[in-house]
């Protein structure tokens, strides 16, 4: 099975990879230069002490007895080469010289006529076979081996990887610690609410992007408020004239002209208000909060419709005293249910603590809304209906209040079909 490697998605565990191999790598090619460096250097010292230490062996054993020769071999044996009293091992003729090899006839070459043969076996090694002055003959058992490595050295290669791993770690953290708040900062933006300013201290460029977001997010404002006060003012403005047409209405000949113009003021004036109501749900984070009883205002709320003759009821408890502003939430919930009563004629609500937060449902048993549409209900001047009769078609706006003043006092707006026919909208508070 082919598996392609693929590049890590997030620039933490990128920046991580990338910097653990750059130390791995560049610590690897420091280790490699230093030990070949070493190589070399124990190289030398060991070919120097070669040469020496066969010349004054070999010098030993030519001028000890012949009975006492045996009895040095032991103090002359060295870690790679020993010295045998016999004709050694059978062998072959060496294709290569190594540079052991070299030395030794360096050493005593001149003096004694040698012969080099290379021994097979497990490890493969060669033997020098020279005569001494008596014609003893005399065998260097050579047995080549790497320079050994310090038993402390792999701790120390894992400490150093150890070290490495700690300083990518904190290197990529304090990389990423100002990208990651900046990350949330946009997630969390919101022109209804008080701007949270981001920290402007820190390297040049963290500082400059907390500047220019908190620029952004202060030009956002501003223009946001621009825009509402203007539609506020154009949409006061226009309840003038409107009452005076009504007014000058009144004096016209009873006609259906009469009727037919009646009407439409009044839905200009309903639309008018309806615009204001929305410019002023921006700045519903204005209204002071106030430790409100859930319950209790849910039960007023419901009784003040039943006192209407409306088909209100209400189910679950939360037991909760929240912090909000009751003017805020009274205009969400009356906009939500004056919704399930216009196109159902009845509305329950419902009421939970979960996971947290609160949950107030709104539920009725109209036509509820297509899937399609649920995502753009709450914009301003959407109608599901395109009817400009006013008991079913509306102005559009009331959703668009309701979620405006949901996200001033914290909480968010969901919708959804029931099952069995008609539509729940579900406020979320924080506890």
């Amino acid at each position: 099975m082919n598996v392609s490697m693929r590049w890590p998605r997030t620039l933490a565990s990128r920046l991580s990879l990338i910097f653990l191999i750059g130390l791995i790598l560049a610590q690897a090619l420091s280790f490699g230069a230093q030990y070949y460096e070493r190589y070399e250097s124990a190289k030398n010292t060991m070919l120097g002490n070669l040469e020496t230490d066969v010349s004054t062996s070999i010098a030993i054993l030519d001028r000890l007895p012949a009975e006492e020769r045996k009895g040095w071999l032991q103090q002359l044996e060295r870690r790679n080469y020993r010295y045998l009293l016999d004709e050694g091992s059978p062998g072959v003729p060496m294709s290569d010289t190594p540079i052991a090899v070299t030395s030794i006839k360096d050493a005593i070459g001149k003096d004694y006529p040698m012969t080099v043969t290379d021994i097979p076996g497990e490890q493969k090694h060669f033997q020098v076979h020279l005569k001494l002055a008596d014609g003893s003959p005399v065998t260097i058992d050579v047995r080549p081996s790497m320079v050994p490595l310090s038993p402390w050295l792999p701790f120390v290669l894992l400490g150093q990887l150890a070290l490495m791993i700690i300083c990518t770690w904190l290197a990529v953290r304090i990389a990423i610690r100002p990208l990651s708040r900046l990350a949330q900062a946009v997630e969390t933006l919101d022109p209804n609410a008080h701007p949270v300013h981001l920290d402007e201290k820190g390297p040049t460029e963290v500082a400059h992007a907390a500047m220019a977001f908190n620029s952004m997010q202060a030009r956002i404002a501003a223009y946001l408020k621009e825009r509402m006060q203007l539609l506020a003012a154009i949409s006061h403005d226009l309840q003038t004239p409107i009452t005076r047409m009504k007014l000058r209405a009144e004096f016209m000949d009873d006609s259906s002209e009469k009727d037919k113009l009646w009407n439409d003021l009044g839905e200009m004036e309903h639309l008018v208000r309806e615009g204001v109501a929305y410019a002023r749900s921006i700045h519903g984070s204005t209204e002071e909060s106030r430790r409100t009883d859930l319950d209790s205002f849910l039960d007023s709320l419901v009784f003040d419709y039943q006192d209407m003759g409306k088909d209100v009821r209400l189910g679950g408890k939360s037991a909760a005293v929240i912090d909000t502003r009751p003017h805020a939430l009274r205009r969400v919930l009356v906009n939500l249910t004056d919704n399930a009563l216009k196109f159902a004629g009845a509305a329950e609500l419902w009421v939970e603590a979960k996971n947290g937060s609160l949950s107030v449902k709104v539920m009725d048993r109209g036509p509820g809304i297509a899937k399609e549409e649920l995502a753009h209900v709450m914009e301003p001047f959407y109608r599901v209906e395109n009817s400009r009769n006013r008991s079913t078609g509306g102005t559009g706006l009331g959703l668009a209040i309701a979620q405006q003043l949901a996200l001033a006092i914290g909480g968010s707006l969901t919708l959804s079909n029931r099952e069995g026919g008609g539509l729940c909208v579900e406020l979320k508070l924080p506890l």
